[in-house]
Order: structure tokens, then C-alpha cells, then sequence
């Protein structure tokens, strides 16, 4: 058996790699935990001299980084580099606020007492990431965890598989100790094993609903921490005192980036009724910009999708929501690469979408959003939170205070106000319902890589 890497760009096998056996799994954990021992003593500041290199080494590499990704997954490579500057910002980010987020907390004075909590490392992190951001997906965990003074084992997807290895190559330039980090190549099956290993202390994992109650049950029978970052049908409102032209351009680079490839892409468009005519309109004027092509190509705006199964099932979504009733806006025929049976689909928007449709219920991950219009704050409230996902959610308006009012009832893990589909690392990633838990980024991300420890110390004379 072999894990094969196959380019969407044109169907090419572009990496091979053999799983690791028992042997090689079982001697990465022992490593893994023999590492982390002596890790958790080294100072938070010599660490973050590490990291800092890592950030460098991976800076250097940048171009080379981005052309991999076009050809792993697919995004255009005009596009590419902007994942290198992502995860370098989350990367810094995170390395710049670890002494605070580490720092012990002092609960105040007591006569006769010194009381504090401390924070401490889990110890073996396991972080299996998914393809459709592989650096910026793995990042969230991968350079917290090791700043927490643990040691992390990294299982990247299949798709991308050498975005795992380019991580390893970063840190090992930065001269991070031995053993620290690891990446394994492995199966599902193995992968299930890894979990359930007594040496694993915590469990990170991004992907689908189905593939996070696979993690669940194999961490069900152990006390693990398991954090999940899972789908989404993300849902937009266009209120009716929008800026129109800017919600347009944001909702439908939201909507499209990556080809729809994002868990927390929009894909759910809720358009106030005095509004939902122009907008309508200047956003199929501006879909119909996109230029559908080959990933290697500078023109090209919008790449394939990263494997031709995918593509059929997302084109059997929009038939699904086009018999319960929507309407295409976008003939395919007018994107000219668009064929089935192949990666290359033409980006789709669903007219007056009804609330059942596939559309509206399912996460669609391809270049694919539906359109609904109502008629007040109220009516869009309910709709938004009548999902079973709970990633981000926005609104697009002039009045902060009616957008703030409406992010504190929908349920949601990110609320943005003109804006959506950002990551910024001072805050919380988080999801509710389907769409996962735990959290990463932030300083609250660390709590969730570390235990806390009180001291409760009686001074005496």
C-alpha cells in the first residue's frame, strides 16, 4: 500500500509515500515522549528563538511552498503565497503572546500563602491536519503546542502529503531538538491506532463531521483531549442599510476563494428583500469575472477543485438544490475548462434557494452558494441558525450596534461585521454544533494545549 498524492492540475501522481509500520510508529511516540521530557524544561524564551527561526526558514522557502500548493491542491498560484504570509502571521503570532499566555496566574494575597496556577504541558500532541489549507490548518496547533512545551506528531493528509515534510525541513533548520516533531504517513486504520495509544495526550484534528466522530470513538475509550475543527455551511446577511457594492465584492470572494474549499467559506446568502435585485445581479456580473483554468497559470482566478470525485458530487449537490426548487444563475457552459469527470467546475449560484435545499443544509465544499431574500433582522436570525454547522457567520451593514446585537444571538464560533472567511490569530477559532469543538489561536488556544497546575504554599517561619 502506498499514500499517493494525485495533482488535480492534471491527474498526475505528484508525491508517493509508504505508510509507517508499527515499528516506525511506535519508535516516533517513544521519541516523541522522550523529547518532550526534557523539552518542558527549556525556557519560554529560548523556545521562541526556535520558532522565530522556523518562521524564517519557512519564509525562505516561501515561493517554493506556494508553487507546491498549487500543484498539491490546486489553488492558483497568484494565490498561493498568500497562505505563506498566513501562516507566518499565525505563526509569530501565537510565538509573540506565549510568555503571557504561559505566564502563572497569582490569585492575590493571602496572609501566610503563596497561591498560583500554572500552566503545563499535555505532552504528545497529535495534529492531523487536512489539504485544503495545509499550512495554515496545521499552524493553528503545531507551533502552540511545541511553545506549551510539548512535543507534536503531525499526520497530514494524503493530498498534501509534502506539506507535512516541509514543516519537519523548517524545524529541523531551526535546529528544534530531535524528536520534538515528527511527521508519520499513515492510514486511517493507523491513524485510528495513534489515537488510541496511551502515549498521545491530546488529539487535534480538522475535517469533515464524519471524520471527527471516527477521531471521537477512537479517543472514547482513553481520558484524551480532543479538539475539532469541523464543517461548515457558513450563512451571510446583506441588511438592508449595506454597503452594496462592498458586500458584493466581499461575500463573493468569501463565497469562491480556494474554490469554495474552506470550512468556513460563506455559502449561505441572506439578502434583505429591498436589496436582493441589485445585489443578485452584481454578484453573477462579478462571478462571471473568474477565469477557470490550470493553477500554473498567472490569469487564472479560480483552480480545480482536488479530485474529479469531488467535483461530480458537488455538481449532484447543485442538481439536488436546483430540483427542490433553486435556480442557476451561472450556465456552466460559460466557463469553457468546466467539464464533468474531471476537477474543473464552473463556480454556481443558486437563485431564491429554499431553506431545505442541499444548498442551504449541507456543506457544499466547491465553488458553489446559495441565495435567499428576507424580509427582516428576524427572519434572517432564524434562518442563520437553522443549521446543524456553527463556524462563522456575518453580517453586512452601516448600524454596529444592530450587527453587534445580532452576533450575540446567532450561534455561532466567529462573528464578523463587513468582512468573512479570516482567521485573525488574536482570536478564538471555535465552532459550535457540527462544526466541532475546542479551540484554537489566541490565548484561550493555549489553555487548551496545557493543564493547569495550582500551587497552594503555606509560608512558614
Amino acid at each position: 500500500m502506498t499514500l499517493k498524492t494525485i495533482s488535480p492540475v492534471d491527474g498526475r501522481v505528484y508525491a508517493e509515500r509508504t505508510p509507517a509500520t508499527a515499528a516506525e510508529i511506535d519508535a516516533a511516540l517513544e521519541r516523541a515522549r522522550k523529547a518532550q521530557r526534557e523539552w518542558r524544561a527549556v525556557p519560554v524564551t529560548e523556545r521562541a528563538s526556535i520558532m522565530e527561526r522556523f518562521c524564517a526558514e519557512f519564509e525562505r522557502r516561501g515561493q517554493e511552498l506556494a508553487v507546491g500548493l498549487s500543484w498539491q491542491m490546486g489553488r492558483p498560484v497568484r494565490f498561493a503565497p498568500s497562505e505563506v504570509r498566513g501562516t507566518l502571521e499565525r505563526a509569530r503570532y501565537m510565538n509573540g503572546i506565549a510568555a503571557t499566555a504561559l505566564a502563572d496566574l497569582d490569585t492575590g494575597p493571602k496572609a501566610g500563602f503563596r497561591r498560583f496556577v500554572r500552566r503545563e504541558p499535555l505532552g504528545v500532541v497529535f495534529t492531523v491536519a487536512a489539504w485544503n489549507y495545509p499550512y495554515l490548518i496545521a499552524v493553528n496547533s503545531v507551533v502552540p503546542a511545541l511553545m506549551a512545551g510539548n512535543a507534536v506528531v503531525l499526520k497530514h493528509s494524503a493530498q498534501t502529503l509534502l506539506a507535512a515534510e516541509a514543516f519537519a525541513a523548517c524545524f529541523a533548520a531551526a535546529d528544534l531538538p530531535a524528536g520534538l516533531f515528527q511527521v508519520l504517513h499513515l492510514s486511517h486504520q493507523d491513524t485510528e491506532r495513534v489515537i488510541g495509544d496511551a502515549r498521545i495526550d491530546f488529539v487535534s484534528f480538522t475535517g469533515s463531521v464524519t471524520g471527527g466522530r471516527a477521531v471521537q470513538r477512537a479517543a472514547a475509550q482513553r481520558f484524551v483531549g480532543v479538539g475539532l475543527e469541523l464543517g461548515g455551511c457558513d450563512p451571510v446577511y446583506v441588511r438592508h442599510d449595506a454597503d452594496l457594492k462592498h458586500a458584493i465584492e466581499n461575500i463573493v470572494d468569501g463565497a469562491y476563494f480556494n474554490s469554495g474549499q474552506s470550512c468556513c467559506g460563506l455559502q449561505r446568502i441572506y439578502v434583505h428583500e429591498s436589496l436582493y435585485e441589485p445585489f443578485t445581479l452584481g454578484a453573477v456580473e462579478l462571478i462571471r469575472q473568474y477565469r477557470l483554468g490550470d493553477p500554473l497559470d498567472p490569469e487564472t482566478t479560480l483552480g480545480p477543485l482536488v479530485r474529479s470525485a469531488a467535483a461530480d458530487a458537488v455538481r449532484a449537490q447543485i442538481r439536488a438544490s436546483m430540483d427542490a426548487g433553486a435556480r442557476a444563475a451561472i450556465d456552466e457552459r460559460e466557463f469553457a475548462a468546466s467539464k464533468a469527470g474531471t476537477p474543473y467546475l464552473a463556480p454556481q449560484l443558486l437563485l431564491d434557494a429554499p431553506a431545505a435545499s442541499a444548498v442551504m443544509r449541507e456543506e457544499i465544499f466547491g465553488p458553489v452558494a446559495g441565495v435567499m431574500r428576507v424580509r427582516s433582522d428576524a427572519e434572517a436570525l432564524a434562518h442563520m441558525n437553522d443549521s446543524a454547522f456553527g463556524l462563522t457567520a456575518a453580517v453586512w451593514t452601516r448600524d454596529a450596534a444592530a450587527a453587534e446585537r445580532l452576533g450575540g444571538q446567532v450561534e455561532t464560533g466567529t462573528f464578523f461585521m463587513n468582512r468573512c472567511d479570516y482567521l485573525d490569530p488574536a482570536l478564538a477559532w471555535v465552532g459550535v454544533k457540527d462544526s466541532g469543538r475546542g479551540c484554537t489561536l489566541s490565548v484561550v488556544g493555549y489553555q487548551h494545549l496545557t493543564r493547569p497546575k495550582s500551587f497552594h504554599l503555606r509560608v512558614t517561619t
